[in-house]
């Protein structure tokens, strides 16, 4: 299985606005590709407003190119979530998942 990562940052007057965007459209929205094992979103509070850490996790790098293209590192952002953010991480990380939980 392969994890991908990736941050984006938003004011905290913007946080519940991309959190519902996340959890209503973007990532029930994955779930049509192929190969997608489900996601994590992580939050917390920093300085300059909200950090969001995404987690979503693939069965095979096939998988996360059928999702986001052959440059596959490639951060998917739609425009809605763009609209909402400060900024964010122009490309995603991927790690070999080794252990999960349960």
């Amino acid at each position: 299985m392969i994890s991908r990562l990736w941050r984006g940052w938003t004011t905290k007057e913007n946080a519940g606005a991309y959190e519902q965007l996340l959890r209503s459209t973007i990532l029930p929205g994955i779930h049509r590709i192929a190969g997608y094992r489900g996601a994590y979103l992580l939050r917390r509070d920093v300085p300059e407003g909200v950090e969001f850490m995404t987690i979503t996790l693939w069965e095979s790098m096939d998988a996360v190119r059928a999702f986001a293209g052959e440059d596959y590192e490639v951060a998917v952002v739609p425009p809605a979530a763009r609209e909402l953010l400060l900024r964010f991480d122009a490309r995603s990380e991927h790690f070999e998942t080794v252990a999960q939980p349960g």
